[in-house]
C-alpha cells in the first residue's frame, strides 16, 4: 500500500482563511444520531460526533464505495477519488485523490459541505480537511457489515432513513439469492497486490468476508496480522503449499497485468509453488478491480455473486 501523501500549492494559505469554518467535532460513542436546536448530528466510524446545520449538498467522498452509496441514496457528489468512476452519474465530479493521497486544494475550490474518508487512513488528516470550512466523516468497510452501517450513517446524514432502509433490504434480498449449498469448499489463497508487495487477505477483511459469504475457506485464515495493516497477512510459502489451494485470487488498484506477472514471476523463484492444484489447474487470476480492488458500496452482492460462480460453477 502506498505512503499516504497530501498535495497542497501556496495559494492554499488564501482559501483556507477564505473558507475556514468554526466549531469542532467531540469525541462520542460510535453509532446513531441525534437532533439539536434543528441540526443533524450523526456520528461517525471513530466515534466522532458530527453535527450539520441540515443535509449536506455538496458532498466530497474519498472513497468508490462512498460515491456508491450517496448515489444509491439518489444523492450526489461534487468531489469524487481519481479513479475510474464507481458510478456513471458521478463521472464529471472533481477528481480530489483518494484516501491514500488527498489533493487539499482541489477540495478547498470546491467548498464541500462535508468531506467523507476513511477512519484508518484519514483520521490524522482530520484537522487539515476541517481547515476547509467542511465537516469530516470517518467510516471503513471492513465487512458487508460495515456496508449496511455505512448506508444507514449516509441515510441519516442525509434525511433519508427510509430509503437507506429499503437500500440495505434489496442487498440483503440479493445476498440470500446466492447462498451456496455445496458442501465442498473450495480453498483460496485471497492475496491483495501492488508491484512488490503482496500480503494474504485475512477474514476480517472485506475481501475476506466476500469470500466466506461465496462459500470458499480462507487458507490464511490462521495467519498473524500485520501491525500496521490488521486485515492482511504476510505470505508465508510453506504454509500456502501445505494448504494447497484451489485458487489463488489476486486483487489491486493498480495495473492487473503488471501485478499478475509481478506475483508468477515471485512464485517461479520458488519451485514449491508449482506443486499446489491453483498452479496445476491455472487458476491463478486478477479479481475485478470495482468490486474487489476498493469497498463496492451497495455492489458488493455483485462481488460475492461474482466470486461464488467462479468458485463453484467452474
Amino acid at each position: 500500500m502506498n505512503i499516504k501523501k497530501i498535495k497542497m500549492g501556496l495559494s492554499i494559505a488564501g482559501l483556507i482563511l477564505f473558507l475556514a469554518g468554526c466549531g469542532s467535532n467531540a469525541n462520542t460513542k460510535a453509532g446513531g444520531q441525534g437532533e439539536s436546536e434543528g441540526a443533524i448530528v450523526i456520528q461517525d466510524f471513530a466515534g466522532r460526533e458530527v453535527s450539520l446545520e441540515k443535509a449536506p449538498e455538496k458532498i466530497v467522498a474519498l472513497g468508490n464505495g462512498d460515491v456508491d452509496i450517496i448515489y444509491a441514496l439518489k444523492g450526489e457528489v461534487v468531489g469524487r477519488p481519481t479513479s475510474a468512476p464507481s458510478v456513471r452519474e458521478s463521472e464529471n465530479a472533481e477528481q480530489v485523490g483518494s484516501t491514500h493521497e488527498i489533493n487539499l486544494e482541489k477540495i478547498a475550490v470546491l467548498q464541500p459541505d462535508i468531506i467523507l474518508a476513511n477512519s484508518a487512513m484519514n483520521l490524522k488528516d482530520v484537522p487539515a480537511l476541517e481547515s476547509l470550512g467542511a465537516k469530516v466523516a470517518l467510516t471503513e468497510a471492513n465487512s458487508i457489515a460495515d456496508i449496511k452501517k455505512q448506508i444507514v450513517l449516509y441515510g441519516e446524514m442525509l434525511q433519508k432513513g427510509e430509503m437507506a432502509d429499503q437500500v440495505i433490504k434489496e442487498l440483503e434480498s440479493k445476498l440470500e439469492k446466492f447462498k451456496s449449498s455445496d458442501a465442498i469448499q473450495p480453498r483460496v489463497l485471497l492475496v491483495y497486490g501492488a508491484p512488490g508487495t503482496y500480503m494474504a487477505a485475512l477474514p476480517n477483511s472485506l475481501s475476506g468476508d466476500i469470500l466466506t459469504q461465496a462459500g470458499g475457506r480462507n487458507i490464511a485464515e490462521d495467519y498473524p496480522a500485520l501491525d500496521k495493516f490488521p486485515q492482511y497477512a504476510q505470505i508465508n510459502t510453506e504454509r500456502v503449499v501445505e494448504a494447497n489451494p484451489d485458487y489463488v485470487l489476486l486483487m489491486t488498484h493498480g495495473n492487473e497485468e503488471e501485478v499478475k506477472k509481478g506475483f508468477i514471476n515471485e512464485m517461479k523463484q520458488n519451485a514449491a509453488w508449482n506443486s499446489i492444484n491453483a498452479v496445476k489447474d491455472g487458476n491463478i487470476e486478477v479479481l475485478p478491480a470495482d468490486l474487489f480492488g476498493t469497498n463496492p458500496g451497495t455492489k458488493v452482492a455483485d462481488a460475492v455473486m461474482y466470486l461464488g460462480e467462479k468458485l463453484h460453477l467452474e
